[in-house]
């Protein structure tokens, strides 16, 4: 898992940096579109799991759908000005 955390701060850093202008829409897209990939992989390895460690892989999916979910809405609600934000500030959200 802290593999996953540390590819989903390194792709949404990515994300950022690659945002010119306000760039908040498509900064939130693109996070939240970070979170889903990695929930997929999650619900991928979950199809090949068996008992507990299924329903594990599948609610830490579901909790970073939620996650970046809620991150696209801070990032949004915020109107940052994507140019000017530094990766940690959109990472401690």
């Amino acid at each position: 898992m802290k593999k996953m955390s540390f590819a989903l701060v390194g792709a949404a850093s990515l994300a950022l940096a690659a945002c010119g202008g306000k760039g908040d829409d498509a900064l939130a897209e693109n996070v939240q579109e970070n979170f889903d990939n990695a929930a997929d992989n999650l619900d991928a390895a979950a199809a090949n799991a068996t008992g507990a460690e299924a329903a594990t892989l599948g609610n830490q999916a579901d909790a970073l759908r939620e996650e970046g979910d809620r991150k696209e809405e801070a990032i949004d609600d915020a109107d940052v000005n994507a140019a000017a934000t530094s990766p940690n500030a959109v990472n401690a959200m």
